[in-house]
């Protein structure tokens, strides 16, 4: 786990930089790794309501959760959206436990966001990301049919 630089009260920088301010080693740091914003979703065209699946992108890796082409992705699957400090806060669909829409709204990190913990491996241990919970586009078949609700557990 990469150690970063605290300001001079000892802070940390997510708790003292705003999203835009961030480096960009700072800003991917923020990611916990959970693997959520890459399964798919359904949207209620009438309602705007927005649902989750455990149907995953075909770039993820099921196992780390990690993309397996990150600074390709945007090529191979262009509907994949790019997090900025703009849209961050804006993305309904984002978990409630992602640390850039936490900290959009000016809330802190969960105790197992490896920031925090200083480990890779918490988010897993918590019970907080895709893996052992998702499958692949590859082989999902219909969307309608792994509809979920994990209520961001």
């Amino acid at each position: 786990m990469t150690e970063y630089p605290k300001n001079k009260t000892g802070e940390p920088f997510w708790r003292t930089k705003k999203l835009s301010q961030m480096s960009g080693k700072e800003w991917e740091s923020l990611c916990d790794g959970c693997g959520k914003c890459c399964l798919h979703k359904l949207q209620d065209a009438d309602t705007d309501e927005v649902f989750p699946t455990n149907v995953a992108c075909r770039l993820l890796d099921l196992k780390t959760c990690q993309c397996t082409d990150y600074k390709n992705r945007k090529v191979k699957v262009p509907d994949c959206v790019q997090l900025s400090p703009e849209i961050a806060g804006t993305l309904n669909w984002l978990p409630s436990t992602c640390a850039y829409r936490l900290l959009s709204n000016g809330e802190s990190l969960a105790d197992w966001h490896p920031l925090i913990s200083g480990e890779n491996n918490t988010v897993h241990k918590a019970g907080v990301s895709v893996r052992g919970r998702a499958v692949s586009e590859v082989v999902a078949g219909a969307l309608s049919s792994h509809m979920v609700d994990w209520s961001d557990a």
